[in-house]
Parts: C-alpha cells; structure tokens; sequence
C-alpha cells in the first residue's frame, strides 16, 4: 500500500515537474496534491522535516498561483494586477534568502535533534532549509531558483536512498536532470520576452 501511495506521488511530482519546466501557472494544482501526497509518506519513513516542508508547500502553492496570476506580493510591492515574469533575483533579495536558509536550517535541525528521532538531522534539514528558499524563489518567478533545486534534488536523492525510498529517490535524481535543463528553458524564455 505504501508503496503504491509513494507511485501516486511520484506521478504526480513528475507531471508537477513538467509544468514548472514549462512555467505554467497549472503548477500550482500539483504543488497542492503533491504535498498532501507526500505528508504520509514522510511521517511514515521519520523524515519529518520532510514532512513540514510539505505543509509550507501546501501553503505557499495558494501564494504562488496568485503571485503568478496576479503578479501578488505578499508586501505589496511589484502588485500590478498581471502575470509575474521570469526574471533574475534581485541583488537585494539574495542576503534575506541566506539570513532565511540559516536560520531555517538551524532551527529545523534543532528541532530534529533534540525532539525527534530523525537519523538523519543534518541532511534533512539542510533540504528542507534549502527548499524553503527554493520555493519562495519558484513563486516569485526567480530563474535561479532552478539552481537552488539542483542541490535539493541531488541530495535528496541520496538521502531517500538511504532511507529506502527508492521511486522517491528515482523521481528526485529525474528532478536534479531537469533543474538543468529547466533553467535553460526559462532563460530562452526570459530572453524571448525581452525582445
């Protein structure tokens, strides 16, 4: 059963993963069925920074459709009532992306070691911190943000290796692949617009 659950999600994350290569809005609905998808499975296998990470996700998938759609912001800035564009993220944004992952990491890691029985406090975090930022970037529209999942898939995959989740950890090596190959789709994109 659990293993079907886990080919569930792995369909879902890959169709998800088509539709942010292609950035489409649609997206969004995976990043809701996903998580969902993914909470059970995570708490089952005690990677539970995994898991809250996917209470975010579920979060910030609403975030992102409207700041996609409308061009949203949660201060107000940059609301124009319009699709959000690709673009690079701002030289001002990247020390706030760094002070957030520090400080997510730290205190996610805490937290699985000290009150839980995570075996695994400092990789899980350090993913879980890493996709924190990662996904605020991706509903922000930053073209870097597929730079930032090349390190959580890669190491993702390693951890759900150990952790004998192997069509997880296959999706996630898939993942990685298509960072690459993504971030040249939306740089043509970006391009193609400037023009």
């Amino acid at each position: 059963m659990e293993q079907a659950i886990e080919i569930i999600g792995t369909i879902v994350g890959i169709i998800y993963l088509w539709l942010e290569y292609r950035a489409s809005i649609y997206l969004w609905v995976a990043s809701i069925v996903m998580p969902a998808i993914y909470l059970y499975i995570y708490y089952r296998a005690g990677l539970y920074a995994d898991f809250g990470i996917n209470v975010y996700y579920l979060v910030i998938a609403l975030y992102g459709w409207l700041a996609w759609r409308y061009g949203f912001s949660l201060f107000g800035r940059n609301c124009k009532n319009e699709e959000l564009a690709i673009t690079h993220t701002p030289k001002r944004v990247w020390g706030k992306l760094i002070a957030t992952y520090i400080a997510a990491q730290a205190a996610i890691y805490i937290i699985l070691e000290y009150f839980t029985d995570s075996t695994v406090p400092v990789w899980d975090s350090f993913t879980t911190a890493l996709s924190i930022v990662g996904m605020w970037m991706l509903a922000r529209k930053y073209i870097e943000q597929w730079w930032v999942w090349l390190v959580v898939d890669f190491t993702s995959a390693g951890l759900y290796i150990y952790k004998d989740l192997h069509f997880t950890a296959a999706l996630y090596a898939v993942y990685a692949i298509i960072s690459i190959f993504g971030y040249c789709k939306w740089r043509n994109m970006m391009q193609s617009k400037d023009l």
